[in-house]
């Protein structure tokens, strides 16, 4: 079984900067991608950033240049770090993991999520 727990969300002002930390625990494939997702109310959830263990990062349009994914293979732990935000970021962030594993079976997990609150 796989956890993931979050941590660091909270309030903070606009133009602030938070940073969200993600620990997996368990049988984790090796070969995985782990991202983070927001939803904010009243509306679906949407990938903000994600983070292969092979490759390169790939964020929404929305926080590209003020947000930054990152990933500590040793730790299994993945980190948000947001700047700048903004009224539009208050949403509860959830820490996604995936792979598809050596018997082709695709996995995802994901945390409990964390609330993000930005005020004007």
């Amino acid at each position: 079984q796989v956890q993931l727990v979050e941590s660091g969300g909270g309030l903070v002002q606009a133009g602030g900067s938070l940073r969200l930390s993600c620990a997996a625990s368990g049988s984790i494939f090796s070969r995985n991608v782990m991202a983070w997702y927001r939803q904010a109310p009243g509306k679906q959830r949407e990938l903000v950033a994600a983070v292969p263990s092979w490759g390169s990062t790939n964020y929404a349009d929305s926080v590209k240049g003020r947000f930054t994914i990152s990933r500590d293979n040793a730790k299994n732990t993945v980190y948000l770090q947001m700047n700048s935000l903004k009224p539009e970021d208050t949403a509860v962030y959830y820490c996604n993991a995936d792979w598809v594993d050596d018997t082709q079976t695709y996995m995802a997990y994901w945390g409990q999520g964390t609330q993000v609150t930005v005020s004007s």
